[in-house]
């Protein structure tokens, strides 16, 4: 059981139509079936004080994050489709942040950075000055997908100084091969994330 505080961030990484949604482009296996977690840990981090902080891809029309672009990904989450919305059974609390990621067509999978295709130089988002601002010492994670996005915040958050952790009932992995999702885990855990339940 996850406690929150005023120096807490709660961050629900892409939990959007197009992962969440069986009908979604690149739809995450039990991807929707996440969310009462989910609500459960924005409840409880609400009621604490803890920020809140939606994460969403938010493509152009055209990426070479995109397989009909040179990329490995189906077409997904172009910005202010149905597909990059997010999850309609998703509670979304009053006034909380969000940060979109991928907007210029670059590559990446990190709420903090992301990276330019051709150079593979990475920037950060504004997640991260978003957190100082509000003297965020803590983050929390859940979302989608394990082996992606969840992954590549969780790592990022604890680089950048944030103790860390991971809700285990509050993510779903894509596992393109078999125990992606694990791996992705035992990689966040080895690097000090701590795994927790909602």
């Amino acid at each position: 059981m996850v406690s929150y505080d005023e120096r807490t961030a709660l961050i629900v990484v892409d939990v959007q139509n197009d992962f969440a949604d069986p009908a979604g482009s690149l739809a995450v296996r039990g991807g929707d079936e996440i969310v009462p977690r989910v609500n459960d840990a924005i409840q409880s981090a609400l009621a604490a004080g803890a920020t809140v902080v939606y994460t969403q891809d938010w493509h152009p029309d055209s990426t070479p994050h995109f397989a009909k672009d040179g990329g490995i990904w189906p077409v997904h989450c172009v910005a202010g489709t149905w597909g990059a919305a997010l999850f309609p059974a998703l509670e979304v609390a009053p006034g909380a942040l969000r940060v979109h990621t991928g907007t210029g067509g670059e590559d990446g999978y990190s709420g903090f950075t992301v990276r330019d295709p051709l150079s593979g130089v990475e920037t950060p988002t504004e997640l991260d000055s978003l957190l100082r601002a509000r003297a965020i010492e803590r983050t929390v994670i859940c979302g989608l997908a394990t082996d992606y996005c969840v992954r590549a915040t969780v790592l990022d958050a604890l680089r950048l100084g944030y103790a860390t952790t991971v809700l285990g009932d509050g993510i779903a992995a894509v596992d393109l091969q078999e125990g992606d999702g694990e791996r992705a885990l035992g990689e966040m855990v080895e690097a000090g994330a701590i795994l927790s339940e909602t």
